[in-house]
């Protein structure tokens, strides 16, 4: 198993949704410090590594992924032990029947619980569609009273139970890869350039909370300032039909971004983009979204940040098992890579035009 693979499967077994994402960004602290200069923090949890730049009055730029995964937090403790949640990101109620999950405890304490399912023989043959407000999490207590004695209370974060598999050479299969994928290319990023000489400081972050709201992206644009921004995250594949027109299809390479619903990519950062993949035989395809990214809140921030995302897509994200190609990471990692060599003051001014 490579390296980058080995990281993955390091990272998607992690537990961390919006406002819990402290596993990860200890795993991140741990990694990042070896090629660091100086690791910061935020005051909402987010993890900031520096690499330095000997030139003087050098500008900034950032690679920003958000830690957190989809998941849920403990509202309530019913009397017969069952556990009401709130959402915390975006699911669709009919992916969350009878799957497991890894229930958190603000001790650090992992608890495995399920979400109920009415049997058929109890529906007569109707189908029932079961609102996320009316669902409960059994983590086998009879009582709240054993539910509290095993240490699970009101504010305790839930996330999807599952593994990391390899289904193929290429495709693998986990939860969380949205948005692990932006901390493993952030890790491996700093490593590959921590001996190199840039004319820029380099700054890799990982945000808090982009699944309810890119509020750690805001943070991030105000503590680090950056001058040009690439924010690193997994999108949804739709290739399950074959077609060649699908937007975002496995194995054709990373995201050109051009619009979603909160940032348009500005035309001279996409031709800057597009132009160093054609000439380096860099696999791209390009990629539009009803949702959104870090970028949305990060490219409006001070006087705007000229940014873009660097993304790859999954196929059957904010669920227990998305499916994506390593290949498609590699090809992001390259990009990501001749960016950071090609970028100097010029190409910053160029972008902000």
């Amino acid at each position: 198993m490579s390296k980058s693979i080995e990281r993955f499967r390091e990272l998607t077994i992690l537990d961390g949704t919006s406002g819990f994402e402290s596993e990860i960004s200890k795993y991140l602290e741990e990694n990042l410090s070896k090629y660091a200069d100086e690791i910061k923090f935020d005051n909402l949890g987010g993890i900031y590594a520096i690499k330095k730049s000997k030139k003087e009055n050098a500008k900034t730029v950032m690679i920003a992924a958000h830690m957190d995964e989809v998941g849920f937090i403990v509202t309530k403790v019913l009397p017969n032990g069952m556990l009401k949640f709130e959402t915390l990101g975006g699911f669709r109620e009919d992916v969350l029947l009878a799957q497991t999950y890894t229930v958190t405890s603000y001790e650090g304490k992992k608890f495995t619980g399920v979400i109920g399912s009415i049997p058929k023989h109890f529906t007569a043959g109707v189908a029932q569609n079961v609102k996320i407000s009316d669902m409960t999490i059994d983590v086998g207590a009879s009582s709240r009273e054993e539910a509290l004695e095993m240490g699970i209370r009101e504010g305790a974060f839930v996330t999807p139970k599952t593994t990391f598999e390899q289904l193929t050479e290429n495709r693998f299969m986990s939860k969380a890869i949205d948005n692990r994928y932006g901390c493993v290319i952030i890790t491996e990023i700093l490593e590959e350039f921590a001996e190199k000489e840039l004319d820029f400081n380099l700054v890799v972050c990982a945000t808090v909370q982009e699944e309810v709201g890119l509020r750690g992206a805001t943070v991030a644009a105000n503590m680090i300032k950056p001058d040009v921004c690439f924010v690193v995250d997994c999108s949804p594949a739709n290739d399950m039909d074959g077609k060649e027109t699908s937007n975002g299809r496995l194995g054709e390479g990373f995201l050109v971004r051009l619009v979603d619903r909160t940032m348009v990519l500005r035309a001279n950062m996409r031709e800057k983009i597009v132009a160093l993949a054609e000439e380096n035989g860099i696999k791209y395809q390009y990629f539009t979204s009803p949702g959104g990214t870090d970028a949305g809140n990060i490219h409006q921030a001070l006087n705007g940040i000229p940014t873009t995302v660097i993304g790859i897509c999954a196929r059957y994200i904010h669920t227990h098992n998305a499916v994506f190609d390593i290949r498609d990471y590699y090809a992001a990692k390259s990009i990501l890579g001749k960016l950071l060599e090609t970028i100097d003051d010029k190409f910053i001014e160029d972008v902000r035009k």
